[in-house]
């Protein structure tokens, strides 16, 4: 974590200048983080609360036209000549798309998935089309698969979400991804106009542990990712750098 360089390196810079007790202290703060972190309370915290709004399941009501939006976690390839696949985060979002569209499509409803996500890694083919064809293994119906391979984050997933929703003429929209990812892909899908009810794909945690994890310090980085894109969003809308917000219901 930054935030741990930075105390560490300013606890050397006031130890060399000879600031003895302020040098110290920073110390002391810097392996309380340190094990904060790396034991699990603190990205434990800072998951939770991103994830409270989600942490239990609701039941689907499911309208006539339904778009189920499957968001983006990235792709890799396998090995340095093998094929692109989808990333470690993106398989439980696939899965609980694919397992929607069936439930919906038994109840019986018209429904779509709309998968949103670019080629952010430049490795040749966009996440839409590589997920695509992981749901069409899943069972789903390529006829019902609305791709957008455009975006390249979660603010263009949802501003290039919208005309694909609006042509479909979706009267329930359901937001697929990670349960820490949700609350600020909720906040951009809003900003756009879009109705959505958030369903978590999967639930993370820190690990409890009696010596620091390179695992926990993953999870607060990305949790730490998540405050920022939310505080950034606020702050721009604050400043009017966004553009300017939908109007609700003008999907």
């Amino acid at each position: 974590m930054n935030a741990l360089l930075i105390l560490i390196v300013l606890a050397s810079v006031l130890a060399w200048l000879r600031w003895r007790r302020s040098s110290r202290v920073l110390f002391g703060l810097a392996v309380l983080l340190l094990l904060a972190t790396g034991c699990g309370p603190l990205p434990s915290w800072l998951l939770a609360h991103l994830q409270a709004e989600v942490a239990t399941d609701v039941p689907i009501v499911w309208g006539q036209r339904n778009a189920i939006v499957l968001l983006g976690a990235g792709t890799v390839r396998a090995g340095d000549a093998g094929a692109v696949e989808a990333s470690l985060f993106a398989y439980g979002r696939i899965s609980k798309a694919a397992m929607l569209y069936r439930a919906c499509r038994q109840a019986p409803r018209d429904c779509k998935i709309e998968v949103s996500g670019g080629d952010a890694r430049g490795l040749g083919q966009s996440e839409a089309a590589i997920y695509a064809l992981d749901l069409q293994r899943l069972g789903v119906d390529p006829a019902d698969v609305l791709l957008e391979p455009r975006s390249m984050n979660t603010w263009q997933n949802a501003q290039f979400s919208g005309p694909l929703l609006k042509a479909y003429g979706a009267d329930r929209v359901l937001l697929v991804s990670s349960g820490f990812h949700l609350r600020r892909g909720m906040l951009y899908f809003s900003h756009f106009g879009i109705h959505a009810t958030p369903v978590r794909a999967d639930y993370v945690s820190g690990v409890a542990s009696w010596e620091p994890l390179s695992y926990n310090f993953a999870m607060a980085d990305m949790a730490l990712h998540e405050y920022a894109g939310i505080a950034r969003y606020r702050w721009y809308n604050a400043m009017g750098w966004n553009v300017e917000a939908t109007r609700p219901g003008a999907l």
